[in-house]
């Protein structure tokens, strides 16, 4: 009986780009998402893993959205947490 070639597809990466010197690079389409965007995709691939049924494969790609998702939500805190502090007086911030 000839044996069935077993062929493995590689998983499709998504074009990468980088919004901070030294960081790591974020998927294209997640970083072009806004805060709220990928919070509630977050949520969403939070509630797919927690709910089980899926395969290995999809998990493991569920969970690498999820971290780029969490990575661009801390990064676009994080700016906005420096946009407040620029506006904010000089005094009011050395009193912090």
């Amino acid at each position: 009986m000839p044996r069935k070639s077993q062929t493995r597809t590689e998983p499709q990466t998504e074009p990468q780009t980088q919004t901070e010197p030294g960081a790591s690079a974020l998927p294209a389409d997640v970083a072009a998402l806004g805060y709220e965007e990928a919070r509630d995709e977050l949520a969403e691939v939070v509630r797919r893993l927690e709910a089980g049924g899926t395969g290995l494969e999809e998990s493991l790609a569920l969970w690498e959205r999820g971290e780029a998702l969490a990575e661009a939500c801390r990064r676009r805190l994080e700016g906005a947490r420096a946009r407040l502090d620029a506006a904010r007086p000089a005094d009011e911030q050395e009193q912090g």
